[in-house]
């Protein structure tokens, strides 16, 4: 019912209650997609100045370097990925001061409409880390972290996979003073970059030894076909007339050029079970992939309401734990429901008020994970 809905659009010809019900329907799948940012992190004014980088591995910086010495943004391109793309990184307090020292890395991925030149997502408890390295690349506004099956839309090239994989992370680890063994590797992400984690912890288990998802779109297959309706939505870019006068970078519910909801992974209509590539890239369905990782799963319950998009990873993240559970795999799970107790911005609804102290949270955790492995060196 759902992928008939989204395939079709609202006209005068539509009986006015079916009207509503299509009305409530995208509604309630963009508002599941797009990602709202807020607050700004402070600013460490006495930082020295951010360290050279080289290109390589495909990546050519088209800017200067900007920010300070512990929370700067590079800009490269790469035929990968059409356009420019700025990576933030931030370096913990003491990484000039300790030319020896090297330290593990927590890879963050953004939600969809957002983008690392956002300093917002440079939450205060990465910035307050003092024993790793966190690097924010950019995922696109509805990159997905996936290689695109159609590469020929109007978005151009969408290799994020590659972008990410293959030039990102060999591009810090020679350009900083990393861990490069997977003991060192972290990735998570918020909402869209919820479900990059999974994807690329499942699909890369030699890279990454710990992986969490905060309100991830964790569950992609058609048991779950409204979070599957919100990437149609964001490939289809549904939400744009909404945004009236405003222009792309400035709305949330515009995500670039319209494609064809079949660009992702072909088509997400299970007509004779044809989405099967939809199937295959479900993170649900590659949990024990994760063995011996170390898994955090975050999620509220949008208060009950099926138009606040955390309504909808509630369950999802709920069916991810059902499924770790299934395999006897240890794991971090929590469920703050409506944001009680949850920190003082939390209102259990999907946004940064949250996703923060899910944060505050789960740094010290990785920190501790990392420690313990004895990933931290020196020489």
């Amino acid at each position: 019912m759902v992928h008939h809905l989204l395939r079709t659009r609202p006209t005068g010809s539509l009986p006015a209650a079916r009207l509503l019900r299509v009305k409530a329907a995208v509604a309630a799948v963009v508002l599941a997609a797009a990602v709202l940012l807020l607050g700004t992190p402070p600013v460490h004014a006495d930082s020295p100045a951010p360290p050279a980088m080289t290109d390589g591995f495909g990546l050519s910086q088209v800017t200067g370097i900007t920010g300070s010495g512990t929370n700067f943004v590079v800009t490269v391109s790469t035929p990968q990925v059409a356009g420019e793309h700025r990576i933030r990184i931030l370096l913990p307090a003491d990484y000039a001061a300790n030319p020896t020292k090297r330290y593990p890395v927590l890879y963050f991925l953004h939600g969809a409409s957002d983008d690392p030149g956002n300093p917002a997502l440079a939450y205060p408890a990465l910035t307050a880390s003092q024993s790793m390295i966190t690097v924010i690349p950019d995922g696109g506004r509805r990159g997905w972290y996936a290689n695109w099956l159609d590469q020929k839309t109007a978005a151009g090239a969408q290799n994020w996979e590659n972008f990410h994989i293959n030039q990102v992370i060999p591009f810090i680890d020679a350009n900083l003073r990393t861990v490069t063994a997977k003991q060192g590797r972290a990735v998570a992400g918020i909402s869209m970059g919820g479900f990059g984690a999974l994807h690329y912890a499942q699909r890369h288990p030699d890279l990454f030894s710990q992986v969490a998802t905060l309100s991830g779109a964790n569950e992609l297959s058609r048991n779950h076909a409204v979070i599957r309706a919100a990437v149609v939505a964001s490939l289809t870019n549904i939400g744009a007339p909404l945004c009236g006068s405003s222009s792309s970078p400035s709305c949330a519910l515009d995500f670039g050029p319209t494609v064809s909801s079949d660009a992702l992974f072909g088509t997400p209509y299970p007509f004779f079970d044809a989405d099967w590539r939809w199937n295959a890239a479900d993170p649900i369905a590659h949990m024990a992939a994760l063995k011996g990782m170390g898994i955090a799963v975050y999620s509220g319950n949008g208060n009950g309401n099926p138009s606040d998009g955390e309504f909808w990873v509630e369950s999802a993240g709920r069916h991810t734990k059902e499924r770790l559970d299934a395999l006897g795999f240890p794991y971090h799970y929590v469920n703050y429901g409506n944001g009680a107790g949850w920190g003082p911005n939390c209102n259990g609804s999907h946004n940064s008020g949250c996703w923060s102290q899910d944060l505050v949270d789960y740094v010290p955790r990785l920190e501790a994970a990392f420690a313990a492995a004895a990933v931290g060196t020196t020489g």
